[in-house]
């Protein structure tokens, strides 16, 4: 490869850290999204994907050896979620079928292939954990499906290479991010601090009590790099997560401990964070003001309904990277770094005082 690499979704929390490993490996990067804002070192690129011929005008000129997929736009349905993401996977890939550089594209997803989509999540018969890639898909509509299937008739009818990959919850730094756990927490640690409420679990006792994983956006960037450039990973989907496990009555209290509070008992009552921080917008901004934060709205730096989704489950979520680690891929992330790395990068760009 000539190392020209286009980063769909640059401004997210997989996309900026893809981003960042591939400019620290030597690659020219092309960063898409629909209002790039400043990325060192990235070539912006702005672009609708949902219009397929402004698409194609602002990818007339790029020509990338890789392409590296990692966004998409939440819609009220899963039927529009289908149609919408379908579609902006089809308009990406045809308007760059005439520069005719194009040798791998990955497409990042996730364990919603193994769970459902967000109208069936965890409902109905599951495969049995840890999920592996042979389990293959369920028998429900499902936007990541729709995704991967355009991926697939591109690489056919193209001749690129493709590959897929399926992190567990994301841990990484991104503003204005749908899906976003850790600054999630961030807040909500840095608000009970603030009013001295309970640092209080908002999940089910499964998550409380049952063992889970998560995928650090750094490793996962790693893990999209080694894909698009090993033979042997070419062609492939495969399950990203850090590589350890961990019972959230043991994280909850890492957590705590590092912004200086006591864990609350839980007493197995779910109390989700969409509730606990319904009414906390105002207090955000007015701790912003005093601390001098770069970002004043609590909605831009939490997602809650994401996070209580994940630590709702009523099942247990564990998976497998075996087939990652055949192939040679053995990067390994302790889950317990990766939160408190992040939280010493938001701290340090002022996000959290």
């Amino acid at each position: 490869m000539s190392r020209n690499a286009l980063v769909v979704g640059a401004s997210g929390i997989v996309g900026s850290a893809t981003a960042d490993l591939l400019l620290s490996e030597g690659w020219t990067v092309y960063g898409l999204s629909r209002r790039p804002g400043p990325m060192a070192g990235v070539r912006p690129v702005s672009a609708d994907l949902q219009n397929r011929a402004s698409t194609a005008a602002a990818l007339a000129d790029i020509r990338p050896d890789a392409v590296f997929v990692t966004t998409w736009l939440r819609q009220n349905t899963e039927a529009e979620n289908i149609r919408v993401n379908g579609a902006m996977v089809r308009n990406l890939l045809d308007g760059l079928r005439p520069g005719g550089s194009t040798r791998h594209v990955a497409l990042v997803t996730g364990l919603k292939h193994y769970l459902g989509p967000f109208e069936a999540y965890g409902q109905g018969t599951l495969p049995q954990t840890p999920f592996r890639e042979e389990q293959g898909r369920l028998d429900v509509e499902n936007f990541y499906y729709a995704q991967e299937d355009e991926v697939f008739a591109a690489a056919g009818r193209d001749g690129f290479s493709w590959s897929v990959h399926r992190p567990h919850t994301v841990i990484g730094m991104a503003v204005g991010n749908a899906m976003n756990m850790g600054t999630t927490l961030a807040a909500f640690a840095t608000l009970c601090r603030e009013t001295g409420r309970p640092f209080r679990f908002p999940g089910s006792a499964v998550q409380w009590n049952g063992l889970t994983d998560m995928t650090d956006a750094g490793l996962l960037a790693r893990h999209l790099l080694w894909a698009a450039t090993t033979p042997d990973a070419r062609n492939e989907a495969f399950n990203v997560v850090n590589g350890d496990v961990f019972r959230w009555q043991w994280m909850w209290s890492r957590i705590a401990t590092w912004f200086g509070l006591e864990p609350a008992p839980f007493d197995g009552v779910v109390r989700p964070l969409q509730d606990q921080m319904a009414g906390d917008a105002a207090l955000w901004r007015k701790i912003a003001e005093r601390e001098g934060l770069a970002e004043p709205h609590l909605d831009r730096i939490s997602s809650p309904w994401h996070t209580d989704a994940d630590l709702g489950r009523p099942i247990e979520v564990v998976t497998d990277m075996g087939k990652s680690r055949r192939l040679g891929f053995t990067a390994y992330q302790p889950t317990e770094d990766a939160f408190h790395a992040l939280f010493a990068k938001l701290r340090a760009a002022r996000l959290i005082p």
